[in-house]
């Protein structure tokens, strides 16, 4: 019998989970019901924005457009926000703090760098025909637009397509000066696009002549001076302010390009861009012809210079910037430098840069070229960065990064025969290879079969230096190429030892070098002495240090051996020297958009690159077209009348060396002789030489020719 104690309690509990779960029942229906309630009203209030027929179209209309609106800005702020990472330090491009005096290898003053700058004129005591010249010229709507001129830019657009050619700029005033005070040179859709933010963040955060200001005292203006002030005082000796309308429309030319249009470089030019610049006044309605008939006639006398003329101004942005970390913690504001650089080879380096270029640019769609010359112990003796340093001063051969293709197929073989103790008589097998889905493929879509590495480097074989990589493993192949002097990181991936890197001209340059060095370090330097203006030493670099062996002797001379080979039968045949120990690699990257010749001598180490800053395919140029011609034609200056050293492991007798004194005797010092030849001069005799070979060829029997070949001269006429 239960307990009725028991049983009363089990009956309480029972009566508590039914009340339970009817509140819980009833609490759920009643809170479903509201909600469904609540939605019907809501259908009916939402009932009365519905429309229909024709007003709903463009209700659909507006609805899209909102919505495509929210992400273009979306959008729009992605693109912005680089820009916005510029402004966040509230800082411009830094001005210099320091005033530099370099001078070349011997003494001799190539240029200056710093403090060449005059800020100190309001923009209401700046001449009024200059202000109206600049505006006539570079940006008419200035003052009316919001910081992008777009009707000037779709001008200026419509204008270019009709030249076929780049005949009118579209940038604003606004956007010249954001490029100038917080990005570089460099001619990319990143940049512009920056450039284009960077240009309404301007506008919001400073007044129209607060912008024009900044403009006339930060443009580039040629001779190494920034400001129109300083700009006046260098060409005209007078200050800004006392200079007539010929003169304000000659510095108001010079915005577009200041080294192009430089009094002191063309005078012609100089002028006919301020005569330019003249007829943009009075198109403009600021002045009518017969206010600038005067100045037609009488246009501007700038002073003589003769300082800046030849100034490598490529290389001296570079040994400013390395200058700048070497004084650091010195008193003094103003230095003198001595560099590296030999005025004759960067004569030549240019002339053959822009020879080349001048000749085959156009049709191998390109239009960037730049070179590093060093000497064995990496002391750089010429230094091209571009074509028109007025144009664009993006320094292309320390600065640009760009992939080296096959030209970096030489630090595989050098991981290999140090991993793997291979040599260049090596039998491997040239055939399809796999590193996960990626297959890379030979030049010409075919396979050799059985080659030595010799073979492999010189007709530069794909497959060989992968199915290397495979053995040695990535990782080590990255390791010598820093270990050689690649300083840029770049990402370990199977597609490396195809060149898959970023790289820098001058990196190869010291790289390629350590071969031609016999295995010891060649790193690039530029600077070999600082003092103050009062001669006070405040750096010398150190030539009693030994160099450090980065590879061993015997590596060295089998990787020269190697590239020897790609120059004399390989892809580099138009690098051929005659009378020199040349080698080197070509490098050729995909869609053709960089092209490489990388090389050395006993005496020069040298590293070209060519492409588009656009990073455009070129017109299937390659490493061993107009870069090795590049290189061969500067090595053909370079090595006129100085002694030829031969080449580390390289079994070749250089061409004799000797120096007829007034005497007829030899000289004996002919080793420490300089180049005489301006590469002009030398030019022509090379294209002397080839005439008179190729007219020999065409009118001599072929027993005479051989004969001429085999003795060196003859009677024939």
């Amino acid at each position: 019998m239960q307990d009725p104690f028991y049983t009363k309690q089990k009956r309480q509990q029972r009566n508590r989970l039914l009340s339970a779960d009817a509140w819980l029942d009833s609490t759920l229906y009643d809170f479903f019901l509201s909600l469904g309630r609540g939605y019907t009203r809501i259908q009916d209030f939402m009932q009365k924005f519905h429309v229909y027929g024709l007003k709903r179209v463009f209700v659909e209309i507006f609805s899209d457009g909102l919505s495509f609106l929210a992400i273009g800005l979306i959008f729009m702020t992605g693109l912005a926000l680089p820009a916005f990472d510029a402004t966040a330090l509230g800082e411009f491009n830094r001005a210099e703090d320091y005033s530099m005096i370099f001078v070349d290898r011997q003494g001799n003053e190539i240029g200056r760098r710093g403090i060449r700058t005059d800020d100190s004129f309001e923009l209401d005591q700046l001449p009024d025909m200059l202000i109206k010249a600049t505006l006539a010229t570079e940006d008419r709507r200035f003052y009316e637009h919001f910081g992008i001129d777009v009707i000037g830019t779709f001008r200026a657009l419509l204008s270019n397509v009709q030249a076929n050619t780049v005949v009118e700029g579209g940038s604003s005033i606004t956007q010249q000066l954001a490029k100038l005070l917080f990005l570089t040179s460099e001619r990319t859709i990143e940049r512009k696009i920056k450039e284009a933010f960077l240009a309404l963040w301007m506008e919001t955060h400073y007044t129209k002549d607060e912008i024009l200001k900044l403009y006339f005292d930060r443009a580039y203006m040629g001779g190494g001076n920034f400001g129109v002030a300083a700009a006046a005082e260098y060409y005209f000796g007078k200050s800004v302010l006392d200079i007539n309308l010929a003169e304000a429309a000659m510095l108001s030319g010079l915005f577009k390009a200041p080294t192009r249009y430089a009094p002191h470089v063309d005078l012609a030019a100089a002028r006919g861009r301020a005569n330019e610049v003249l007829t943009n006044m009075v198109q403009a309605g600021y002045l009518t012809e017969g206010q600038v008939t005067a100045a037609r006639r009488s246009p501007a006398a700038p002073i003589e210079r003769f300082d800046d003329i030849e100034s490598p101004n490529y290389f001296l942005d570079w040994a400013f910037e390395n200058a700048k970390l070497l004084v650091e913690g010195s008193d003094a504001a103003g230095f003198i430098v001595r560099t590296t650089i030999d005025p004759a080879l960067q004569s030549y380096a240019e002339q053959a840069v822009t020879s080349v270029l001048r000749e085959s640019g156009e049709q191998f769609s390109v239009d960037q070229a730049a070179i590093v010359v060093n000497d064995l112990d990496g002391s750089v003796r010429a230094m091209v960065g571009g074509i028109d340093y007025g144009q664009s001063q993006f320094n292309r051969a320390t600065a640009g990064q760009r992939q080296p293709g096959s030209s970096f197929k030489p630090f595989v073989y050098a991981a290999a025969f140090e991993q793997l103790g291979y040599t260049p008589d090596t039998v491997v097998v040239d055939r399809p290879v796999c590193v996960g889905n990626w297959c890379p493929q030979n030049y010409g879509r075919s396979y050799s079969g059985s080659v030595s590495l010799m073979t492999a480097l010189t007709r530069s074989i794909n497959t060989v230096p992968v199915t290397l990589s495979i053995s040695t493993g990535r990782e080590p192949i990255a390791e010598m190429a820093h270990r050689l002097g690649i300083t840029t990181e770049f990402p370990v991936t199977r597609s490396l030892p195809l060149g898959v890197a970023s790289v820098s001209v001058i990196d190869m340059a010291s790289a390629y070098g350590v071969f031609a060095n016999g295995g010891m370090s060649s790193t690039a330097h530029g600077i070999s002495r600082i003092t103050t203006l009062r001669g006070e030493l405040v750096y010398e670099h150190d030539t009693s240090a030994p160099p450090v062996r980065l590879v061993s002797a015997e590596i060295a001379a089998e990787m020269n051996n190697m590239l020897r080979n790609v120059v004399t039968s390989g892809t580099g045949r138009r690098a051929i020297v005659e009378g020199v120990p040349a080698a080197g690699k070509t490098g050729t990257t995909s869609s053709y958009r960089d092209a490489w010749f990388a090389g050395y001598t006993g005496n020069y180490v040298a590293a070209v690159w060519m492409g588009n800053d656009n990073y455009l395919p070129t017109n299937n140029l390659t490493g061993g077209s107009l870069p090795a011609t590049i290189w061969q034609k500067f090595m053909e200056f370079a090595h006129t009348n100085i002694e030829v050293h031969p080449l580390f492991g390289v079994d070749f007798e250089p061409r004799p060396y000797t120096i007829a004194t007034a005497e007829g005797t030899e000289g004996e010092d002919g080793a420490l002789r300089p180049p005489t030849l301006q590469p002009e001069a030398a030019e022509e005799l090379l294209d002397l030489a080839d005439a008179l070979s190729a007219a020999r060829d065409a009118f001599l029997p072929r027993p005479v020719q051989a004969s001429l070949d085999v003795n060196g001269s003859s009677g024939a006429q």
